[in-house]
């Protein structure tokens, strides 16, 4: 595998430049498109419709997901494919809430969720026991997958587990998972997971206001985790982790445990998936084990991959590019949509190295 420049950039985290494009950026999350949806009449040019918000809002929160893959792969070059599970956890942390939210609107009108009555459940199990509590399943969405994230890592790190052989136990613990969410015993729905939901915090979910709300949140959370990054990986605690994907033996030579490191963004990185998660629920109506699918994971992967690794916006693009043209495949060529998407993904690996960023680049340097 090549290995990627190490980013040497220092001082502020944004240039001039970078802070328009923040600006404008969160301008059109918060101003531009809630305006264009709520306020400008359909059939007009500039009308926003209530689909392209949603999709908007569930990409999102994909990019969120590439940005998490490309701190862990692109600045410390450990590869997961499990990062799918997370997203899950987060979601299933979420889903629990809203579930609750339902109360008596469901078909068999009982406090209890229509998938435990239906199993003759009498009482809520264990683990729902704070699922009342926005606040506090909340808290829940990041303590349970980065705690299962720090104790993974710390075993696997501390095994010195690495290159692909920690790939195939991300996406053997991802599995496991799935198989295991599947069980009607386990209190998650089973294989139709949980879905129907009403309203959060007593606010309906179906109004156009809170779609826009959504999305307009998740855009800004993206945001909030982009700057983030952009401040880890340009500071010393950054530098290291690229020093650790370049040359993880000369890092140990010269003083520095890779473990700590290693586990402390290989945990962030697992929280970052888990409250995309978390904001991806409400905005798709319905989170099953399918999320924690192996090919779920293996698609943040490619969405990294296909923007560009070790660029943090590449990646961004990548989720973007990449889901974009799924959703116009599948309304354009819902036989061959599938045939499209592979032969793209073969091309960007053959010809785009560096993914689009790469190319960008390139062009750009030709020019001068």
């Amino acid at each position: 595998m090549a290995q990627l420049p190490l980013t040497q950039k220092r001082g502020l985290l944004l240039g001039p430049r970078g802070w328009t494009v923040v600006a404008a950026a969160v301008a059109l999350l918060a101003l531009l498109v809630p305006v264009l949806n709520l306020w400008v009449p359909e059939g007009q040019l500039l009308h926003v419709s209530d689909y392209t918000v949603s999709l908007a809002g569930k990409i999102l929160c994909f990019a969120i997901c590439a940005l998490a893959m490309d701190l862990i792969w692109g600045y410390t070059g450990i590869l997961s494919l499990g990062h799918g599970l997370f997203f899950a956890l987060g979601g299933y942390g979420m889903g629990m809430y809203l579930m609750r939210q339902i109360g008596r609107d469901g078909q068999y009108k009982s406090d209890m969720p229509d998938f435990m009555v239906f199993l003759n459940w009498k009482s809520f199990p264990w683990q729902w026991g704070l699922s009342d509590s926005f606040v506090a399943q909340m808290l829940l969405v990041v303590l349970v997958p980065g705690l299962l994230a720090l104790v993974f890592g710390w075993f696997a790190f501390r095994s010195r587990i690495k290159g692909v052989y920690f790939s195939i136990i991300t996406q053997a613990m991802t599995f496991a998972a799935m198989l295991l969410f599947f069980r009607n015993e386990t209190g998650f729905g089973g294989n139709n997971g949980f879905t129907d939901f009403k309203r959060i915090l007593g606010v309906p979910l179906a109004t156009a206001e809170m779609r826009v709300f959504l999305f307009a949140l998740s855009g800004l959370t993206l945001i909030g985790f982009y700057l983030m990054a952009r401040a880890i990986v340009n500071s010393k605690y950054g530098r290291v982790l690229q020093a650790i994907r370049d040359a993880e033996t000369r890092v140990m030579f010269t003083g520095y445990n890779p473990l700590a490191y290693k586990l402390s963004i290989w945990t962030l990185s697992a929280v970052m998936c888990a409250i995309a998660g978390a904001l991806y629920v409400p905005q798709v109506g319905i989170i099953n084990p399918g999320e924690m699918s192996p090919a779920a994971s293996i698609e943040i992967a490619i969405w990294a991959a296909v923007g560009g690794r070790a660029t943090l916006i590449g990646p961004i693009i990548g989720a973007f590019f990449v889901n974009g043209a799924k959703s116009w495949f599948t309304v354009a060529f819902p036989e061959y949509w599938l045939y499209f998407l592979g032969a793209l993904f073969i091309a960007v690996t053959l010809y785009l190295p560096n993914g689009i960023v790469g190319l960008f680049k390139k062009v750009t340097e030709k020019k001068q």
